[in-house]
Formats: C-alpha cells, structure tokens, sequence
C-alpha cells in the first residue's frame, strides 16, 4: 500500500481543479470544511482524514470521468481543497514533533 504522501503526490487532476483548490486552501478551515464533508461529530486526526479524504477523492474523480450526472466540480474542489489543507498540517505537526 503508497502511504499516504505517495497518494498525494500520485494524484493527477485536470489543471482546473488542481488551480482552484491551491486557490482555496488558504481558507481551509479544519472544523468548519473537514466536518461538512466527512460528516463527523468528532475529527479525526490528520493521517486518517486524509486517507478518508483521499478515498472520498477518488469516488469524486471517477465520476467525473465517467462523466456521472452524480459529479459536482465544486464538491471535487473543496475535497481538493481539504486534503490540501490536511497536508499542511500534517506537514507542520510532524515538523514539530522531529
């Protein structure tokens, strides 16, 4: 199994998508954005959100190459958007634990 920076950096989406939630990730809000889309009371912590996420991702781009009547650009961008969001924070907790 790719851990989950493998996952990160293997996605390839159109330039579009992958523009606009580098557009938005600056107003990522973990309990505001992460709780609307995993629909969850309690957050999990970043490793498993994105693994969630990363999985929620990938259902979203198969339906948009299947072209599914389903497929919803805006909820693409903001799953982008919060598993960008998610690897910055990983990023920098994990810096500060080393």
């Amino acid at each position: 199994m790719l851990d989950i920076y493998a996952r990160i950096r293997n996605l390839k989406r159109p330039n579009l998508l992958a523009r606009a939630a580098r557009f938005g990730v600056d107003d990522y809000r973990r309990d505001i954005h992460l709780r609307r889309i995993l629909k969850l009371e309690t957050l999990p912590r970043n490793a498993e959100a994105l693994i969630n996420l990363l999985d929620i991702e990938t259902e979203m781009d198969a339906a948009r190459v299947n072209r599914s009547g389903s497929y919803s650009p805006s909820k693409h961008v903001e799953v982008l958007i919060a598993i960008a969001g998610e690897t910055r924070l990983m990023r920098a907790t994990s810096l500060h634990l080393s």
